[in-house]
């Protein structure tokens, strides 16, 4: 076995379903359990103040003789040095500094402009699996898979962070133990926006003033982040007794949208855990929650991996989506139309009937069914499910995106009943009409046992993406908000417990 992984034992002792039907579902929790690692720094820019104060601290940075600057960089860890550096370059231009320095000197003022940050220090849930893009050298029968996680850390705000691991052909479960440091990627701009659709979203918004439309009008049908700044700054210089609250209310409206949409690249010797999905714009400043990824089927055969996460300013949460092709450039999208909103929505793995077709729960109650030709806009939606049995009469939500199988789309789905426990079902609808459901569990497929309720919200256990290898649903979960478990059943065992309800 490599160094550095956790194996599961494949003796897993069978859970507690009660189930109303003649065949016992033999689901089995994995002894796997993936904890909250406090040894898991991510490396964040520190800004004490404005540019005065800043300038002032790297003053006094500068007054330490030479002699003693190599001194308080060895107390330093030298893990960072790299980062150190960068870190240096972006404060010489943000303050404008003049001069030669030595390398420690820089590495120096790098590392005061910098902090560690513990993003897994409170906890470490939710997850989802999709294969991963690199399926080389594995014996047959075996999948490579790439596991998101919400890590939660200091001042609760929430991220994206990664494990990878391997389904072997006797559905043994390893998970690959994570590298402890962790860097945020570089972040860009968008190369160009769709003006058309970009005024599509300002419209939805309500960003449509006499201001905006001036300001559009400037720009071609592509455009780029820095041509928008200009045409932004020449209306405003056009306005001979300067802007109105109004217009700088818009003009703070319509940078804020462009800079919602925005991409980040990682480094390629960066091990996939050592990569993290960081709360990067205003919309996202309390935390990125709840990511539904999903490897999606392209028109022209290629595959690319959606996911559709909660974005949390402290106040609204906002769906948006991000999309990869390779789990090295991300690109972060807002996502529009007035179907999208609220909480949980999943992207189905490819087109139905050359549309996109997306779960939802529009009403905190209810799961809904969305359609749509643009992957970013999504508009009229209908109720497919509804509370029915007790474990489920607060709420029903998805667990993630649909598996397509031969069956028809299984659909993981979350229910609220008494105490607020959470627990998890199953439903499935047909694979031509995924409006009809053709079969659903009446008993929960996995609750909370004795185990599994303490946490840091107890009486809950909850995923956000599952999926099937040699057969065997293979479900990782939320463990009372707080760690990750493993949990597979036989997917035959599931669909002849189904019901037509």
């Amino acid at each position: 076995m490599p160094a550095g992984i956790v194996s599961e034992s494949h003796a897993a002792v069978p859970a507690e379903i009660g189930l109303l039907t003649p065949m016992p579902l033999h689901l089995k929790r994995s002894p796997i359990i993936i904890s909250p690692d406090q040894s898991r720094v991510l490396l964040r820019r520190f800004t004490p103040g404005d540019s005065q104060r800043m300038s002032e601290i790297l003053s006094r940075i500068l007054a330490i003789s030479e002699d003693r600057v190599g001194a308080i960089l060895a107390a330093v860890s030298a893990d960072f040095s790299l980062s150190f550096l960068e870190r240096f370059e972006e404060i010489r231009e943000l303050l404008s500094i003049d001069g030669q320095f030595s390398q420690q000197r820089k590495l120096l003022i790098g590392a005061y402009f910098l902090a560690e940050y513990s993003l897994e220090s409170a906890a470490l849930f939710n997850p989802s699996i999709v294969p991963h893009v690199d399926q080389t050298s594995l014996p047959a029968g075996s999948l490579r898979f790439i596991l998101s996680l919400r890590a939660t850390g200091e001042g609760h705000i929430s991220s994206i962070t990664f494990r990878t691991g391997v389904i072997h052909p006797d559905n043994r479960i390893e998970v690959y133990a994570p590298i402890g440091f962790l860097t945020e990627p570089h972040q860009i701009p968008n190369p160009v926006y769709d003006k058309p659709l970009f005024a599509r979203k300002l419209a939805e918004i309500g960003l449509v003033r006499d201001f905006t439309r001036r300001v559009m009008f400037k720009l071609a049908d592509s455009f780029t982040l820095e041509e928008l700044r200009a045409s932004l700054q020449a209306e405003q210089f056009r306005l001979p007794d300067g802007m109105s609250q109004e217009d700088q209310e818009e003009a703070q409206g319509v940078w804020m949208l462009a800079r919602s949409n925005y991409q980040v690249q990682f480094q390629e010797d960066l091990e996939v855990s050592q990569r993290i999905l960081f709360p990067a714009t205003p919309s996202q400043r309390n935390g990125i929650e709840d990511a539904r990824f999903v490897r999606f089927l392209n028109d022209d055969g290629t595959h690319i991996y959606y996911a559709t996460f909660t974005a949390y300013d402290g106040r609204v949460v906002v769906p948006e989506l991000v999309e990869t092709s390779d789990f090295l450039r991300f690109r972060f999208i807002t996502l529009n139309g007035p179907a999208a909103q609220n909480k949980g929505m999943a992207i189905f793995p490819r087109k139905i009937n050359g549309q996109y077709v997306m779960l939802s729960r529009q009403d905190n109650e209810n799961i809904y069914l969305i359609f749509s030709d643009n992957v970013h806009f999504w508009n009229e939606n209908k109720v497919i499910l509804k509370p029915l049995f007790p474990w489920e009469l607060v709420q029903l939500g998805n667990c993630g995106s649909p598996i397509e199988t031969d069956a028809g789309w299984l659909v993981l789905s979350h229910g609220v009943g008494p105490m607020r426990q959470y627990c998890i079902g199953a439903f499935l609808l047909d694979r031509e009409d995924p409006t009809k459901v053709i079969g659903r569990l009446r008993e929960p497929l996995l609750k909370p046992n004795q185990e599994e309720r303490e946490g840091y919200v107890p009486n809950v256990v909850y995923t956000c993406g599952a999926l099937i290898h040699n057969g065997e649903l293979v479900i990782p979960y939320g463990l009372a908000d707080h760690a990750t478990g493993f949990a597979t059943v036989s997917f035959e065992e599931v669909l002849a417990a189904m019901e037509v309800i």
